[in-house]
């Protein structure tokens, strides 16, 4: 089955190649994006975004959103359901009120080839051709680097790095904890998605574990040399609330794991667990790679910071998670982040079918995490565009690091997420 869509023919191009600039008038430039299809892969903050920014500055142009999962499960506040402070009905919503209100198509279907030349995407059923492509792929977890990994189903050994279900098992699991059990979390080296996510999921599930007078430890292998994002109130937390529940170690990579003994292994000793909770490398999904989008050796997307167009493809655009850090700049791989990235793409994309220049990015991060189920922190940064060194950099004096702990930053950091959740969703 082939999904036919309307898109630029060669007479259109003659007469536009034809005419002068200066006659091309906006009705000709507003007729062509009308009759472009601009389709999008990923429905997750960065695809709502970006499907929603180019709905409200055309309400004519043809787009189609293709999304695997039928429902919107929310990777940010996850940690939330693991750490049984919410369910995961609080995290999940349906896409009803999306599709109703906003006049976008969506097909529920997983993309297995992407072709530059074709201009087409195809799915398990349909082949959608485009003219403009905005992918928000997320990310692909690497387990390559840990022996004995390969072919585990053990329901103690699990990631729940992106929201699904894992996170229900992973939950369950710690609902389970007993005196005596070892949780190990293991931290990949950066970058990786949400940062502070590892950190968070520790507090919460220590938390718990103090609420319930357990007797059990949270040993983080952190591979990095130092907590990566708010640390200073990550350590301060764990020594003030849980300095007989935390053991944390820097510098510490996982590099084997035996399930049948229930070990995990580093460069420098081996750890007992009852619940593995291995957080891998990562890297953007195989199918850019496949499409040409990633360069030979490389992890991640490059793109060009100014609208997100790939440097490989003029007419696709690469946000969130799989974009190089290296070609976008100073940017954490966050929710907020990617939900940023979609509104300037957005922008950019609706610009480009006017054959006009789109306007300077700005971009906005907030992201809270909590340290018990009652108290929160938070980071904040404000981003523009440098043209001098071609990157994305925050502002300076427009960011800031919540100066300690609060109650007050935890009721925020929900009305935060459910702000979000309607703007994106509705």
């Amino acid at each position: 089955m082939v999904k036919k869509t309307s898109f630029l023919n060669r007479r259109d191009f003659l007469i536009g190649s034809t005419i002068s600039i200066a006659s091309v008038s906006k009705v000709l430039s507003q007729n062509i994006a009308k009759k472009s299809h601009v389709v999008i892969l990923g429905g997750g903050w960065g695809g709502l975004s970006a499907a929603k920014t180019v709905r409200a500055l055309n309400n004519k142009v043809k787009i189609t959103l293709v999304e695997k999962q039928r429902n919107f499960i929310s990777c940010p506040m996850s940690n939330w359901v693991i750490g049984q402070i919410k369910e995961m009905n609080d995290i999940s919503f349906s896409y009803e009120k999306f599709i109703k209100n906003n006049n976008i198509d969506i097909i529920f279907d997983k993309v297995h080839h992407i072709n530059l030349d074709k201009k087409n995407i195809e799915t398990s059923n349909v082949t959608i051709e485009f003219d403009k492509l905005i992918l928000s792929p997320g990310i692909e977890l690497d387990y390559s680097n840990i022996e004995g990994y390969n072919g585990i189903q053990d329901e103690n050994v699990l990631s729940a790095w992106k929201a699904g279900k894992e996170t229900n098992v992973l939950a369950k699991r710690i609902s389970e904890i007993q005196d005596n059990d070892n949780i190990i979390i293991t931290i990949p080296l950066s970058p990786y998605r949400c940062p502070p996510g590892p950190y968070e999921r520790t507090s919460l599930i220590a938390d718990y574990i103090k609420r319930n007078n357990i007797n059990a430890k949270v040993i983080v292998l952190d591979s990095n040399q130092k907590v990566v994002s708010k640390g200073s109130l990550f350590k301060s937390a764990w020594e003030d609330l849980y300095n007989d529940i935390v053991i944390y170690y820097t510098d510490n990579q996982i590099r084997s794991i035996d399930y049948k003994q229930k070990k995990i292994f580093t460069d420098f000793e081996e750890f007992d667990y009852k619940i593995a909770n291995i957080i891998p490398n990562q890297k953007a999904p195989d199918l850019l790679l496949k499409a040409g989008l990633i360069k030979t050796g490389r992890n991640w997307a490059e793109v060009n910071p100014y609208d997100f167009t790939s440097k490989l493809s003029e007419d696709v655009f690469i946000i969130g998670d799989a974009t190089d850090p290296s070609s976008v700049g100073s940017v954490p791989k966050s929710g907020y982040i990617a939900y940023s990235m979609g509104k300037v793409a957005g922008y950019a994309c609706h610009h480009h079918l006017l054959n006009q220049t789109p306007p300077s990015p700005s971009m906005i991060n907030t992201c809270y995490s909590l340290v018990s189920k009652d108290e929160g922190i938070s980071v904040s940064a404000v981003y523009k565009y440098d043209k001098e060194i071609d990157k994305i950099v925050s502002i300076k004096n427009a960011s800031g690091l919540s100066p300690e702990r609060s109650k007050l930053i935890a009721l925020n950091a929900w009305d935060w997420a459910k702000a979000i959740w309607y703007d994106m969703l509705t």
